[in-house]
């Protein structure tokens, strides 16, 4: 009988340690600001901060990731065909999940979220840096870091003016005011910037020309490249930096990781690379604090996209792995945190057609993302009679075995084969022959007949989609670092802004 009292006293005293673990670590807040103020502060200060975010990262995103490498490589060990290949990021010691809702919506944007995660707190969707009455500026954790006397850097994939990166150097009612996101960022001070260029087209005047912001950031000291020579050249008494990739996209941003040129005379600098060149850059005696964001995560997953999508987290993993290389000569003064503003897609791996198995191999064909298939073939089809002049190109740029004379895993069925049909003709003769909500519903807004193709490669591999919108499931957080163990469990976005804070011994307002 003692003993049975003793049991459930000792029960009673881990459940009641577990509960108050919980509730510091501030999964709720009833104000519209949100944001826990109970965060348990470390015995350590982390000296070097890394901020990575995959935007429109969920665990779906991560763990498709792993088990497309697993199905690659099974190839050459069929030993480890169900086992997935964790991802750097999923190695790291301490796991929680976040969640993302905004103060108007249970779905957020990139701008919201970006806010939750670089401030503290919740705002609505397109706002960046304010409160929900668009009226108070929130400081940033990068710029607490700044005036605490450490280096800042801010990377990304897509342009650096976009929500997230804007999210940690401005303050602005709309995230589509780039001229202003720009040149807020031009008298930030922080030391360097790297990765997409700026909304040249937002702009006022001739978008060929120099950003203004540009212009204002170089004459308040900033040094500005765009090559890989002069990235290459740069070193930490360079000063104040922007960094651009020499190949960008129509929206400013880096190239889709699976059509990035690979080659060792290429022009076309990766995500790890900025990385590891801020570094270089930011290493310093008072320490430093960068952000990294994986951009085209989300952009791949709104286009449903999925082959696409992993190849860029599988860049953002790579990136991560400077960090932890990092790490390795300074455990006991660095954080690394990595997790996600979103999720994109309704991303799940299983399809109906497919049921209890994956193929995720069958996406290693696909050589390019469905917006270089767009601009080389789909968005002008006048020299294309019908879908069979396409099969070729199709073929090429998906793995998909349009003749059926080949390889029968490839081959779409009668059904799909009916939907390309169908999506071929309504770009040939044009959104007109459809209603919005069912060109929309269908599609997405997006090129009928790439979405269409992407959709039927990833059913065969054993992936469904369930919008072209971002959702509202948390998001994984992960890591290692000074004060790790604070980062278990379950909480909100906000809360992984005030723990990293508490981490670096900074008060946020």
């Amino acid at each position: 009988m003692k003993r049975g009292i003793r049991r459930s006293a000792w029960l009673s005293l881990v459940l009641l340690v577990l509960f108050s673990g919980t509730m510091l670590s501030g999964c709720d807040d009833d104000d519209n600001d949100g944001g826990s103020k109970s965060i348990v502060q470390p015995s350590a200060k982390a000296k070097y901060v890394f901020f990575f975010i995959g935007d429109g990262m969920s665990e779906v995103q991560v763990n498709s990731a792993e088990v497309y490498k697993a199905s690659v490589e099974a190839k050459i060990d069929p030993n480890y065909i169900n086992s997935p290949r964790l991802l750097n990021m999923s190695k790291m010691p301490a796991t929680g999940y976040a969640t993302t809702y905004d103060a108007g919506s249970y779905i957020t944007d990139s701008a919201s979220a970006g806010t939750a995660l670089a401030c503290g707190y919740k705002t609505l969707n397109g706002v960046v840096g304010m409160d929900v009455t668009k009226t108070k500026s929130y400081k940033t954790i990068a710029e607490a870091a700044k005036e605490k006397g450490m280096k800042v850097g801010i990377v990304s994939s897509v342009s650096i003016d976009h929500a997230t990166p804007a999210s940690f150097y401005a303050q602005v009612d709309s995230r589509e005011k780039y001229h202003e996101i720009g040149m807020q960022l031009a008298e930030s001070n922080f030391d360097y910037f790297g990765g997409g260029g700026f909304r040249d087209n937002k702009y006022p005047g001739d978008k060929a020309n120099t950003p203004a912001c540009v212009n204002a950031a170089t004459a308040n000291g900033y040094r500005y490249v765009n090559t890989r020579a002069d990235f290459e050249a740069l070193k930490n008494t360079s000063g104040k930096v922007i960094a651009v990739n020499s190949v960008l996209d129509s929206s400013r941003a880096m190239p889709y990781e699976i059509i990035r040129d690979k080659s060792s005379s290429n022009d076309d600098i990766s995500l790890a690379e900025f990385t590891k060149k801020g570094i270089e850059l930011l290493d310093n005696p008072a320490g430093f604090f960068m952000m990294v964001e994986g951009g085209k995560i989300d952009w791949a997953c709104h286009a449903n996209d999925a082959a696409s999508a992993i190849q860029d987290t599988l860049a953002f993993d790579e990136a991560i792995a400077e960090a932890l290389a990092f790490y390795e000569k300074h455990p006991d003064e660095t954080l690394i945190i990595v997790t996600g503003d979103h999720e994109c897609g309704g991303m799940t791996m299983g399809f109906s057609g497919t049921g209890y198995f994956t193929y995720m191999e069958r996406m290693k064909n696909q050589t390019m993302s469905y917006d270089k298939f767009d601009s080389l073939y789909a968005n002008n089809l006048s020299g294309y009679a019908s879908l069979t002049d396409l099969y070729d190109e199709i073929e090429s740029s998906f793995g998909l075995d349009m003749d059926k004379n080949g390889d029968a895993a490839y081959q779409p069925n009668d059904y799909q084969m009916s939907l390309l049909t169908e999506a071929f003709d309504k770009k040939k003769k044009g959104k007109g022959t459809m209603n919005n909500d069912e060109f929309y519903l269908l599609y997405g807004g997006y090129n009928p007949l790439s979405v269409t193709l992407t959709h039927v490669l990833n059913q065969i591999s054993g992936i469904a989609w369930t919008s072209y919108s971002h959702t509202g499931v948390p998001v994984p957080v992960f890591a290692k670092g000074v004060n790790e163990d604070s980062f278990n469990g379950y909480y909100d976005n906000t809360d992984v802004c005030r723990k990293v804070a508490a981490a670096m011994s900074i008060t946020l307002q």
